[in-house]
């Protein structure tokens, strides 16, 4: 893939965040391509500059509706949500997992009801992480009016029942451990930023 000098995917690859190997996700999918936002967040002129772009495509998805603040899933979306809500000049939460791996709003973090919510991410494969952030803020009677990301991996394919937007958009192909070529080759599967799995 040759990306366009300037472009979100140009920064991914001189960052060495646009990485090739065999790689299981957070989804539970494996994939020959991975994209380790953290390495392109870690500097933040280039931070900035994605938050303001997402912030742009977002308000355009919101029209004339107000946004109250963004919500992002921790820990991919921490950067790149905070640099949304800063461009966009509101409030930023996040969600975390608990000890049951179930996603929740903690640290002293309150939804109003009838508050106008944007849900941000840095990469979507399946948008399973979005969904269940669009589903805590339901959960409080806020409205989640659009989401977005720094890439999409799904090729557009994926169905949040709400408006988004993403300043790249890929198809990445991912495969199903049991229908993985790698794993029948016997590569060795690792999930980036941690030990082999």
């Amino acid at each position: 893939m040759t990306p366009q000098p300037g472009s979100v995917l140009d920064l991914f690859q001189n960052t060495g965040a646009y990485l090739k190997g065999h790689f299981r996700l957070t989804s539970g999918l494996h994939s020959g391509e991975y994209l380790q936002s953290a390495l392109v967040l870690q500097h933040p002129q280039h931070a900035e500059r994605m938050g303001r772009e997402l912030a742009a495509k977002i308000s355009g998805l919101a029209g004339e509706g107000r946004i109250d603040f963004v919500i992002s899933p921790a820990l991919g979306g921490l950067i790149i949500g905070h640099e949304v809500a800063r461009a966009l000049g509101v409030p930023f939460l996040f969600t975390e997992r608990d000890a049951d791996r179930k996603m929740s709003l903690r640290r002293g973090f309150s939804i109003r009801e009838g508050a106008r919510a944007v849900v941000i991410e840095d990469v979507i494969t399946t948008g399973g992480s979005t969904r269940e952030v669009i589903d805590i803020v339901r959960a409080y009677g806020a409205v989640a009016i659009a989401a977005g990301s720094v890439i999409d991996r799904s090729g557009g394919a994926v169905d949040l029942g709400i408006p988004r937007a993403a300043l790249e958009t890929l198809k990445v192909v991912s495969y199903d451990p049991e229908r993985c070529p790698m794993c029948a080759a016997g590569e060795p599967v690792v999930k980036p930023g941690s030990r082999p799995v």
